[in-house]
């Protein structure tokens, strides 16, 4: 539709915005006056008061006819009262149905955090469950940890102790076998010193032996004075005889040396123990001493 240029600008928006508002005061409008037309209309009902009767009352019976006599003047009919009718009591006035109660709130309100307390409870206890499930696998593995430690403790305790008894055993044989080594070491000490007083004893038994043989056959000089000592160093072979005489100390007295040297060579062979450690001091060299007195 075409409007013409001078025509007002009418604002739609404007006028609906205007008939909304229009419909939503009717609306409003209407609602009060229903809500104060029921508050008119409702009217407490008035007290009613009720006569309970335990029965009914008796109702008087006609009186019957007395006996016929010659009748009077009829006077006027006399009605038989009527028995008094009894009115039931008013019905009470029917009350208007009471409109539905809203909602309670508060007793909604009530259940709602019943209902939450009920399952923060059930959390709570969930949780302590959880709690005391964890507290209870942390408490089992810690006693395996403290059995195990405790294992391995006694473990060590076991091998320190065999390691101690081991060691023990081994300071006792070491001293059996020192005192076993020193018995053994002081017995072939004996047994050195017995053989070296039995060697010492044959050496000197043969040595004796030889200085007889020798003086036996030794010629001193007619001039001789004292007790003159001559050293000779006498080679001999395993035999006994005589390889060569040698003065190794002088007497001072050359024809007492010579006829000593002489004797010894006379003496061959010269007399020598069986035993190999005795002969040892005889051969293959012997140091001989000569004294003329001796």
């Amino acid at each position: 539709m075409n409007l013409p240029a001078d025509a007002p600008f009418v604002s739609r928006p404007a006028t609906s915005f205007a008939a909304g508002a229009l419909a939503v005061a009717v609306h409003a409008l209407f609602l009060l006056l229903l809500v104060i037309g029921v508050s008119w209309q409702t009217q407490h009902p008035a007290p009613v008061m009720v006569d309970v009767w335990e029965s009914l009352p008796q109702l008087q019976k006609p009186q019957p006819a007395p006996a016929a006599e010659p009748p009077p003047p009829q006077p006027e009919a006399v009605k038989p009262p009527q028995p008094a009718r009894i009115e039931p009591p008013p019905k009470p006035a029917m009350k208007e149905a009471a409109p539905p109660k809203p909602p309670d709130i508060a007793l909604e309100k009530k259940k709602a955090e019943a209902e939450k307390l009920k399952q923060l409870r059930a959390m709570q206890a969930a949780e302590e469950k959880a709690l005391a499930d964890a507290a209870r696998a942390e408490a089992e593995a810690m006693k395996k940890v403290r059995e195990k430690e405790l294992a391995e403790q006694k473990k060590r305790d076991l091998l320190r102790q065999m390691e101690e008894e081991e060691l023990m055993q081994r300071m006792v044989d070491e001293d059996a076998a020192r005192e076993v080594r020193v018995a053994k070491a002081t017995e072939a000490r004996a047994a050195a010193s017995r053989r070296q007083a039995e060697l010492a004893g044959v050496v000197g038994e043969y040595r004796n032996q030889i200085s007889a043989k020798v003086r036996g056959n030794t010629r001193l000089p007619e001039n001789l004075q004292g007790n003159p000592e001559v050293r000779c160093l006498v080679r001999l072979l395993p035999t006994g005889e005589v390889q060569s005489v040698k003065v190794t100390r002088s007497s001072g007295n050359p024809a007492y040396d010579d006829a000593v040297v002489r004797a010894i060579q006379k003496s061959s062979p010269l007399p020598l123990p069986a035993d190999r450690d005795a002969r040892i001091a005889f051969v293959p060299e012997l140091s001989f001493v000569h004294r003329p007195k001796e």
